[in-house]
């Protein structure tokens, strides 16, 4: 079975971390957005990372960023991958010497194949719901539908999920992980240990009942 890849994004505490990887999340989302009220400082950071397990990807989401402020980040703490949620464009994204993933909000004007082919030495293209002036973490899902063609490169769905629409979401689009933040949360950055556990087994769930069903994307 092709297990789908889990980021649980908007880690604040070591202990949530711990749970994160205790539970089967393939990584966790570290914050550096300020005007998130998931955002974490270098310290926080470097506290949640020492909690991990080995082998759990450790992402940092930035959103127009200044390059010194990612390179210090990127200098005292070890991060696997970057995650650009702004309006970075592949230039920049691409200078910092590590995997990179980009975020694109998906509204219906939106030409996400275009997007790909410009954002084609990403890792992925991350997929999430557009709002205005919300640049992520809106807590709802956007229309499937428009990004259901194929894609040349591996999509991470996000936007609004939780446990009982992850399914849906996964058998729409097929993508190879998924991101979710508010939906295994009991307060903003505060993860919940028991949504953890029922939105990872609603993955593997899904991940089962798409075995056995042909891939028509």
């Amino acid at each position: 079975m092709t297990a789908t890849r889990i980021k649980i994004c908007g880690v604040t505490r070591a202990q949530d971390a711990q749970a994160c990887a205790a539970c089967g999340a393939d990584a966790i989302g570290l914050v550096f957005y300020p005007r998130s009220s998931r955002a974490v400082t270098v310290g926080q950071a470097a506290d949640i990372v020492a909690a991990l397990p080995p082998f759990v990807t450790v992402v940092a989401l930035f959103v127009d960023e200044p390059i010194a402020s990612i390179e210090r980040i990127l200098t005292n703490l070890p991060i696997d991958v970057i995650q650009f949620h702004g309006e970075e464009s592949p230039a920049f994204c691409q200078q910092f010497g590590r995997p990179w993933i980009k975020a694109l909000r998906v509204k219906p004007d939106l030409d996400v194949g275009e997007q790909c082919q410009r954002f084609s030495k990403a890792r992925a293209v991350l997929l999430d719901s557009w709002q205005a002036g919300v640049v992520g973490g809106t807590g709802r899902t956007f229309d499937w539908r428009l990004a259901q063609k194929p894609l040349p490169m591996s999509v991470v769905l996000a936007g609004g999920l939780n446990d009982n629409n992850v399914g849906d979401g996964m058998r729409a689009l097929r993508p190879a992980a998924v991101d979710v933040s508010g939906g295994v949360e009991s307060a903003p950055g505060l993860k919940d240990v028991d949504r953890i556990k029922q939105f990872i087994a609603a993955v593997r769930a899904a991940d089962q009942q798409m075995e056995a069903l042909p891939n028509d994307n």
